[in-house]
């Protein structure tokens, strides 16, 4: 597709993507379209497509026959229909046979174990003072509303919202079988509820700072914090034992449950059960599954819900993640291109530490610190060497409905996360499936992943240039690897541990240099909304690191071309969305923009004004004294 140089010099996403985005079609059933998203719908008709032909001939490993008998099953929607709403009435019988919260603590952790929504959310991870080990981790429970900066009283979005989710929601009560007024009932007393917990959760914003994550308590203290529940019982029951500590997420949170929970018994039953009815419907007949996504559609700008097939696939890759991500990798990877991408990540780690070690603003001490971190890094590329145990516990067994399935195969996993409490934490354990188009860090791990299906054109090919690649790719594992040293990744060290190895005086400079990557982004106009800098400074502080040590690894090759390398940059980020998602993201997205990440970071880079001659006055220029370097 021809760019207009000249068009570069004033916006370069739309230079590169413009004549894309006059023809590119946002499906139906999707709020967005592009670079990341076109890959993924590839990937799902791939996968559908295989999973269709494994109904015929049985696949060999046991392990995939179960998720193909949960495709099957899924798909079989006019089972479903003659099935109607008895499935989650019977699930909802537990539910409704509560008197008090006394009658709820006796059965708190068996809840909590069948997926039942939960007035605390109990979770397990590495400890973050001491990684090694699997700890227990509490919380406060999610809103109705997509984050607690919706019920800010100048958010006009906030009171529509929930007058829609309201009626929705009214709408699928009466359809699983309530009468009218005891659903209005119950909805309004739902959100009720949901009002006493915003006050006391934590933002997209807040949330966004790892930091104030560990507030490690005694049990003993964690147990005080009501005395409407039985916090001690629940823990036992989930983890068998009494821990030492409880990492508390919301501290605000739990200091305020009592208070929440007093007197309100009958808010909360029914914020119990409409949680359920609003979690379980997609898996009842196709209208209430149509019904029960119509709020979600709203927020996202989708028109309308999944068709029979992808609903079935969605849910059964939801299940058998990494069974089908393993599949995906061996298939469709191979052990040439997961060498190949090995290779390149090596070549990007060591151009990282060449900069770290020739970092002008960091003391020797915490330079030396940076580089025994990256030394320390673990990389994992394509598909796991082995996928959990937990995979060949899972079983679909046809003569049952799929709610019951669904909820079997969930509790067997939840049973499975709270066994690991106390025990060494696995790093080589992948959070993604290898068939899904993203990467991570994970600092508790101290550990880098990228699964197979993100390693494959725009973002690299053996078809493309090295510079292209280095634009694509490239600058993918290089955001992964700053991620180590951005401002939430610099608080842990080599270990994944929370432990500060900055000397002070360059923690102080580093926080002003983020500060200034908080104003590059803060209030920039976009959607009809603006951008907060403070949500999405650790992922701009990473794209700024990955993109400027790709270009230094791509002007290393022999055949280096600013053009391509930029080019690519850009084209990896196109994007077309619904209004809706767009201004979604503006408020629970750590990310920027699409469109800013592309503009904005180039830059920041001096190479950029030089390959397109880019001068004072063109859209494109910022002079040298405001653009943001830090790794």
């Amino acid at each position: 597709m021809a760019i207009n140089e000249k068009a570069i010099h004033d916006d370069l996403y739309q230079a590169v993507n413009g004549e894309w985005l006059k023809t590119a079609k946002i499906p139906e059933d999707k709020p967005a379209t592009g670079g990341f998203n076109d890959l993924v719908d590839d990937i799902d008709k791939l996968l559908m497509n295989d999973l269709d032909e494994m109904i015929k001939s049985q696949p060999e490993d046991s392990r995939m026959q179960e998720a193909v008998k949960l495709y099957q099953l899924a798909k079989d929607f006019d089972r479903r229909d003659q099935e109607g709403t008895q499935p989650l009435m019977d699930r909802l019988q537990t539910i409704q046979q509560l008197n008090s919260y006394a009658d709820y603590s006796k059965q708190w952790a068996e809840l909590v174990l069948d997926n039942f929504a939960s007035p605390v959310s109990f979770d397990i991870d590495a400890d973050m003072k001491n990684a090694r080990v699997y700890a227990l981790f509490v919380g406060a429970p999610g809103l109705i509303l997509p984050d607690k900066s919706y019920y800010d009283p100048k958010n006009e979005q906030g009171p529509q919202l929930l007058k829609l989710w309201s009626q929705l929601t009214t709408q699928l009560l009466v359809k699983v079988s309530f009468d009218q007024t005891t659903a209005a009932k119950m909805v309004k007393d739902t959100v009720a509820f949901d009002a006493l917990l915003v006050p006391h959760v934590k933002s997209a914003e807040e949330s966004a700072d790892y930091s104030k994550m560990y507030n490690p308590e005694t049990f003993a203290a964690f147990c005080q914090h009501t005395d409407q529940l039985d916090l001690a019982q629940v823990v036992k029951g989930l983890i068998k034992t009494n821990p030492e500590k409880v990492i508390v997420t919301e501290p605000k949170y739990m200091q305020a449950l009592n208070g929440i929970l007093q007197d309100h018994f009958d808010l909360f039953k029914n914020w119990l059960l409409v949680n359920e009815v609003n979690s379980c419907s997609s898996l009842l007949t196709d209208e209430i599954r149509i019904l029960g996504g119509q709020y979600g559609r709203a927020l996202s700008g989708s028109k309308k819900a999944v068709n029979h097939r992808k609903f079935a696939f969605y849910l059964t890759r939801g299940m058998f993640s990494q069974v089908i991500g393993e599949y995906y990798g061996k298939k469709y990877f191979g052990p040439q291109a997961k060498a190949d991408v090995e290779h390149m990540v090596h070549q990007m780690v060591k151009i990282y530490e060449g900069r770290l070690a020739n970092n002008d603003w960091l003391s020797k001490a915490t330079r030396d610190q940076a580089i025994v971190k990256l030394q320390h890094l673990g990389v994992q590329v394509g598909y796991p060497d082995r996928i959990p145990d937990l995979y060949n516990h899972l079983h679909t067994d046809p003569s049952k409905t799929l709610l019951a399935n669904v909820c079997v195969m969930d509790r067997v996993a939840t049973e499975e996360t709270f066994s690991r409490f106390g025990k060494p934490v696995d790093r080589t354990r992948w959070e993604m499936s290898a068939a899904t188009v993203n990467a991570y860090y994970h600092p508790f791990k101290n550990i880098i992943v990228f699964p197979a299906a993100i390693l494959q054109a725009p973002f690299y090919s053996l078809k493309q240039s090295s510079s292209e690649n280095y634009g694509g790719i490239g600058a993918v594992i290089a955001h992964e690897i700053s991620h180590a040293f951005d401002n939430n990744g610099a608080l842990f060290d080599e270990y994944g541990n929370l432990n500060n190895w900055w000397t002070d005086e360059d923690r102080k400079h580093f926080k002003q240099l983020s500060q200034k990557m908080i104003k590059e982004f803060d209030g920039l106009p976009f959607a009809g909304q603006k951008v907060n800098g403070k949500l999405t400074v650790s992922e701009n502080i990473a794209d700024a690191g990955g993109l400027s040590c790709a270009l230094a690894a791509a002007q290393g090759e022999s055949d280096y071309s600013g053009r391509e390398f930029f080019i690519n940059w850009a084209r990896i980020w196109r994007m077309k969305a619904t209004t809706q998602y767009m201004q979604l993201l503006l408020s629970i997205d750590v990310h920027a923009p699409n469109k800013l990440r592309a503009n904005v970071q180039v830059q920041n880079l001096a190479e950029f004004f030089k390959t397109f001659n880019i001068q004072e006055g063109d859209g494109m220029w910022k002079a040298p004294a405001d653009r943001v370097n830090i790794w």
